[in-house]
């Protein structure tokens, strides 16, 4: 990995708006539960230059409504619109706060720098990052070579993650190459 666990920061959500005259900011929220948002402890900029403690006065529409330390009026809400908000990698703890005891959950984060190997054991690649475009999480591994594979993230295409040991193990699928005249043969 890049960099020490413990030193990396997570981004848990993104400033969508200000919301009312009072400076308070609706929060677009990356957590499982959008709470959470505010659950481990005050939010960083990207920099860190700047620290919000959050705290929630509501939800709408899928955001989250709240109030940021020293934002006090709707001009300096209004400016944060777009700003990014992290906390450090230690702050979420070993598992997820709502992993039911004896299940294989991990945060998304902390497959970031892990070896990609196939089924065999052969190197595939590091992951680099995992992303949801609206179809289903996607894991983006970057090769020996320096180029991009990208992998539906299911139980079919990676039927392990061992956190541990600093792998996944990926079953690449079947590729089907498309041919000029439209067919697949």
């Amino acid at each position: 990995m890049a960099a020490d666990a413990s030193e990396r920061r997570i981004l848990v959500g993104a400033v969508a708006g200000a919301h009312g005259v009072r400076g308070e900011v609706k929060i677009k929220s990356f957590t499982e539960q959008v709470r959470d948002v505010a659950a481990y402890g005050p939010v960083e900029d990207e920099s860190g230059t700047r620290r919000f403690a959050i705290k929630i006065r509501g939800e709408a529409k899928g955001l989250v409504i709240a109030s940021l330390d020293g934002v006090a009026d709707r001009n300096a809400a209004e400016a944060l619109k777009g700003l990014r908000l992290y906390v450090p990698r230690a702050a979420l703890g070993k598992k997820p706060k709502r992993a039911p005891k004896g299940t294989d959950r991990w945060f998304v984060a902390d497959l970031v720098g892990l070896a990609a190997v196939d089924t065999q054991g052969a190197a595939l690649g590091t992951v680099k990052n995992v992303a949801n475009y609206g179809a289903g999480d996607i894991l983006e591994v970057t090769t020996p070579t320096g180029d991009t594979q990208l992998f539906a993230f299911t139980k079919r295409t990676v039927p392990e993650v061992d956190i541990a040991n600093g792998r996944v193990v990926i079953d690449p699928p079947v590729e089907v190459e498309a041919k000029e005249d439209g067919s697949d043969e």
